[in-house]
């Protein structure tokens, strides 16, 4: 059995309707109609959309529209699972691994010096209270 794409195209083609007639009638943009026609489904929308457009090409070009969605639906998990797999993932380099300790020493030196700044304050305050405050 041949995949979605290729059945619609092929319906299209033996009813004679280009893609700008379908485009036309069912609100849905030639770029669209060419992804599913492709099986390009990076390039269709997500979620509920993408089901929709294949049930109304399916109608626009007499393909049953249950058994399209259907068959989109599981090549289309195909697709994600096939996309999920040979994603790429980000490499992390020797140089990346030294940057990253630099910046966590300078964060840790960074805290060192505000504790001190801080404890040094609170004494300073402390000692002109002290010193300042009367005495009865």
């Amino acid at each position: 059995m041949s995949d979605l794409g290729t059945r619609l195209k092929e319906a299209r083609q033996e009813r004679g309707v280009s893609l700008r007639d379908i485009a036309t009638s069912t609100k849905i943009s030639v770029v669209t109609l060419e992804a599913l026609e492709r099986n390009d489904f990076a390039r269709l929308p997500g979620g509920i959309f993408s089901r929709a457009f294949v049930r109304a090409y399916a109608l626009a070009v007499g393909v049953e529209p249950e058994e399209a969605v259907n068959e989109f639906l599981v090549e289309f998990t195909r697709w994600e699972k096939d996309a999920e797999r040979t994603k790429k993932r980000p490499e992390i380099t020797p140089d990346d691994r030294v940057f990253l300790e630099r910046q966590r020493s300078a964060l840790r030196t960074l805290r060192a010096v505000l504790v001190v700044a801080a404890v040094l304050t609170l004494g300073t305050l402390s000692y002109v209270a002290w010193v300042w405050w009367p005495k009865k």
